[in-house]
């Protein structure tokens, strides 16, 4: 069997699980009695930077900055780069986690010039080479929510003609299936796109370049709280600021403790991260000392840059209600967190938050 053929079979059987959560309540392996929790929020870095596409003003440059890009996610190698995320996960290994930017790399040559993204050749899946990795290591994580977010799709320049590539970009909660003992119950597992979402203008058209929420509600023994992920917008602020908005009216507006995560592109003192705090959300990480409140963005978009970059803390663990936080670290952000080949594992830093849970009632 191929490796496409296998990761593909690989991800169909995960989907299957993931579409059964949103209807029933499923019983694993989880926590002891005491109610502590352990999470993570990991944006996984599609690979690449885009701005290059988006700058081009002529088809030529059009054309080989689409190819060049291409070039990059190769070079930035997500298989090894895998391998190196199921150690950080190895580590600690988080009952739940929320990742960003899982992308999905496809391809079709010769390209046809659809108006809608329709390459099927599997270039890289992040998801499958992430669950692949921590299968190795013995880890046994299934995927609750698989969200498609942004697709797009364009040509670029070959050797042999033009070639189209896809990236689909999506966020993913992630569960860990044999990590504990006692009763853990999933139920409502939702996800939806932002209504508001950033228009990009290229050479070739305007792209909506689409994020969102996925939450899943967890039960461990008398506790239940709602847990949830999220990536809002990099590179509009106003837009960022109305899907902060919409997170606090819709998918967190429960009676249930929250534990939001994700990669906010919001530091503290900015408007979108002010508005998650005056909605009732407490950083975890602003709770703690020293390591905990380490930045989180951003290594130089090749991996390769020798000493970190990392200049700002985007990446949050946000709690509401009847949750706490006993403590909270930042992954991947040392020297010695780099792949054999010195790739960092992301152009972001992870975190990982520790947490206790009062008893609560769950809500309707």
């Amino acid at each position: 069997m191929t490796t496409t053929k296998r990761l593909t079979l690989q991800t169909t059987r995960k989907l299957v699980v993931a579409s059964l959560l949103s209807f029933v309540f499923t019983v694993v392996p989880a926590l002891a009695s005491d109610s502590k929790v352990k999470v993570m929020t990991r944006n996984l870095y599609l690979g690449a930077d885009l701005t290059p596409v988006i700058a081009a003003t002529t088809p030529a440059e059009f054309l080989a900055a689409v190819s060049a890009v291409f070039a990059e996610v190769q070079a930035t190698n997500f298989p090894e780069r895998a391998k190196r995320l199921a150690v950080e996960i190895d580590k600690d290994k988080p009952l739940l986690i929320g990742l960003q930017e899982v992308a999905m790399w496809r391809s079709q040559f010769p390209a046809d010039f659809s108006p809608t993204p329709n390459a099927t050749t599997i270039e890289y899946d992040f998801l499958d080479l992430l669950l692949e990795a921590l299968a190795e290591r013995g880890l046994d994580y299934s995927p609750v929510i698989v969200a498609a977010r942004a697709d797009v799709e364009a040509p670029g320049l070959t050797p042999n003609g033009l070639k189209e590539y896809r990236l689909t970009m999506r966020d993913v909660i992630l569960v860990q299936a044999n990590s504990h003992t006692g009763n853990l119950d999933l139920s409502n597992a939702s996800e939806h796109a932002f209504s508001q979402n950033v228009s990009i203008p290229t050479f070739g058209g305007p792209v909506v370049f689409t994020r969102g929420w996925a939450t899943v509600d967890v039960s461990i023994d008398d506790t239940t709280f709602r847990f949830a992920n999220t990536h809002l917008e990099a590179f509009a602020e106003s837009i960022r600021v109305l899907q902060a908005a919409e997170l606090v009216a819709g998918p967190v507006n429960t009676q249930l403790p929250v534990i939001l995560v994700g990669d906010f592109n919001a530091a503290p003192g900015t408007p979108a991260y002010t508005l998650l705090v005056g909605a009732g959300f407490n950083d975890s990480a602003a709770e703690q000392d020293g390591e905990s409140a380490e930045l989180t963005c951003c290594q130089s978009a090749n991996l390769r840059n020798a000493d970190s970059t990392l200049t700002t803390r985007v990446d949050l663990v946000l709690l509401r209600g009847n949750v706490e936080s006993e403590g909270v670290k930042v992954v991947g952000n040392r020297q010695q967190d780099r792949t054999v080949s010195g790739l960092w594992p992301s152009d972001h830093a992870g975190i990982v938050a520790r947490l206790e849970l009062g008893e609560t009632e769950d809500d309707d």
